[in-house]
């Protein structure tokens, strides 16, 4: 009864390890950043961020073929609202406006090849891969061309901004093992809580991803007037109004004191 027993509780602690031996099957990724925390203060120019990491294997050694990374990094959600203009009649007048629920404020993807070497189209658009696999949430009432053009325009004006951006051959990987990237960050980038996500690619599938989180705000008399402005808008938009006349005046009476 005893061995009876023994083989029982041994069949029971195989049966409890298999799922852990099934989940060491696959790689996993151990990822950081060169800065958790982003300081913008009035000499803020831009930064340049750096996503390393280590691919670690079951067996401590990568397999044969091709591995590939993507890594993204991606700013606060917001809803923001597009507007086309078009020239009516020679004024230049606003003709059409599509609200978008869920655009990221910044979203960068640098790859260690060009993204449709790496996968396919269902696979992109399911980890949002490429500024054009972006799930942008745009509202209803428009038509499939109509949506697709207001896209587009929101993903250029972002681009040409520089807080879209695509590397293409943007990651470096040393022996299979370890990886790095660099991303810009531009000096007018959007504060927030920002989201670094790193994917394992291999034979057209991911097949380990990993996230940092990335913490860019606003400090000294900027970080005052941000905070000012988000908690006490009605105050703040007073005193804004206020200082504005009274830079106003001053420039004013100077004017005329010098050529009055």
């Amino acid at each position: 009864m005893i061995r009876v027993a023994e083989r029982q509780w041994r069949a029971l602690g195989l049966a409890m390890l298999a799922p852990l031996a099934l989940g060491q099957a696959e790689p996993h990724l151990v990822p950081d950043v060169s800065d958790r925390n982003i300081e913008i203060r009035y000499s803020f120019a831009g930064a340049e961020l750096l996503l390393f990491g280590a691919i670690i294997y079951p067996d401590g050694r990568p397999p044969e073929g091709q591995t590939d990374i993507a890594v993204v990094l991606k700013g606060p959600l917001e809803r923001i609202v597009v507007r086309e203009k078009q020239k009516v009649a020679g004024i230049w007048m606003n003709v059409g406006r599509v609200r978008f629920r869920s655009a990221p404020s910044f979203y960068a993807v640098a790859s260690s090849r060009p993204l449709p070497q790496l996968i396919d189209e269902r696979i992109a658009a399911i980890y949002e891969l490429g500024v054009d696999n972006l799930q942008l949430s745009p509202g209803g009432g428009h038509s499939a061309e109509v949506l697709r053009r207001f896209e587009h325009g929101l993903i250029d004006l972002r681009m040409r901004n520089q807080l879209f951006a695509e590397y293409p051959r943007g990651v470096e990987i040393s022996e299979g093992v370890l990886y790095r990237a660099r991303i810009n960050i531009p000096a007018r980038v959007p504060v927030g809580t920002y989201t670094a996500e790193t994917f394992l690619i291999r034979d057209g599938r991911v097949v380990a991803g990993a996230a940092r989180e990335i913490l860019i705000e606003k400090l000294g008399f900027e970080g005052f007037v941000a905070r000012a402005a988000e908690r006490w808008s009605v105050t703040y938009g007073i005193s804004a109004v206020a200082l504005s006349l009274l830079l106003g005046w001053g420039a004013s009476a100077a004017f005329r004191r010098r050529y009055g």
